[in-house]
């Protein structure tokens, strides 16, 4: 009988076309890929894996029993479904993914919430840009991902999976505390004509999106900083060294020396909960969204008042 866990090493090579490639998605070593590949051809008796160049390639053979492996891997995720589901209960294991702004800002609400009501719930918690967060989840690594697209410049999501909408976070400039701006209740985005800018990294989602928001105003960006993370975007900021976009879930800690201001058109991104449809009678699936949801309502809440 061929072993699940060995197809789903194989299935992972094919997928992600290489050994080291497979390890990280699986969260193994590469040996252990491997290994396992190496018991599945003296389970079939067949030749899976062969040298091309420096590195592998998967044979004819290896490549057919990658796609029955999809179909069998789908079968036993559907199987468990519906057997939590029949049982009812929140128990089991999640393996989570959501974008860095959701993991420092709804995470540790939510986490704390399921591991009080839902102490049998075992949740790994994987850090991930929203791109791969959705390919994780559609392709079976990750059960459920926190995502986020702008508004204005929406991701495409794959056939085969369900969402569930958290919240909208707004996003507001961040000037210098000195800037001849920063007196202003509102601003429009064509009133920060001839600034410098801090973004985040080219290819990233955040960084795009902004390079594209801009030059839709007529505006061509100058960036004088790059950094990934929103409190080091803020402090670049108080520091003189440019003005920023900064949504309100990525301003935890906002140094003295910025001034945020509200934008006119309000700009915002959605943040969303994906998970495979095929998984969606999990009740642990469900509990997991309504955590999420019941964190960013207290987000929502605390916006609200300030």
């Amino acid at each position: 009988m061929l072993d699940l866990n060995r197809l789903k090493a194989l299935h992972a090579v094919h997928v992600y076309g290489s050994v080291g490639a497979a390890a990280d998605a699986l969260m193994v070593t590469p040996s252990a890929v491997s290994q396992q590949i190496a018991k599945l051809e003296r389970e079939t008796g067949a030749r899976l894996m062969e040298r091309n160049g420096r590195g592998i390639r998967l044979t004819d053979a290896a490549g057919l029993l990658a796609e029955h492996a999809e179909r069998i891997l789908a079968l036993v995720e559907t199987a468990e479904a519906d057997f939590e589901a029949l049982r009812g209960e929140v128990v089991g294991r999640l393996n989570i993914g959501a974008f860095p702004t959701a993991a420092r800002g709804l995470m540790p609400g939510a986490l704390v919430a399921l591991r009080e009501r839902h102490p049998d719930l075992w949740i790994q918690l994987n850090e991930r840009e929203p791109e791969r967060v959705m390919r994780e989840v559609a392709r079976g690594e990750l059960d459920l991902g926190v995502i986020q697209d702008w508004l204005n410049r929406p991701m495409a999501m794959p056939d085969g999976l369900s969402k569930a909408t958290l919240i909208d976070d707004i996003a507001d400039a961040a000037v210098p505390a000195g800037h001849p701006l920063a007196g202003k209740k509102e601003l429009e985005l064509a009133d920060m004509r001839g600034n410098q800018w801090v973004s985040s990294s080219p290819g990233t989602v955040c960084h795009d999106w902004l390079v594209f928001t801009l030059r839709n105003a007529s505006i061509e960006p100058v960036i004088a900083c790059m950094a990934d993370e929103y409190p080091t975007q803020l402090a670049l900021v108080a520091a003189g060294l440019g003005c920023g976009i900064v949504p309100r879930l990525g301003r935890d800690c906002v140094p003295a020396g910025v001034k945020l201001i509200p934008l006119r058109p309000r700009l915002s991104r959605r943040i969303y909960a994906v998970w495979r449809t095929d998984a969606a009678r999990r009740p642990a699936i469900r509990a997991l969204v309504d955590a999420l949801t019941q964190a960013s309502r207290t987000h929502e809440n605390a916006w609200a008042v300030s």
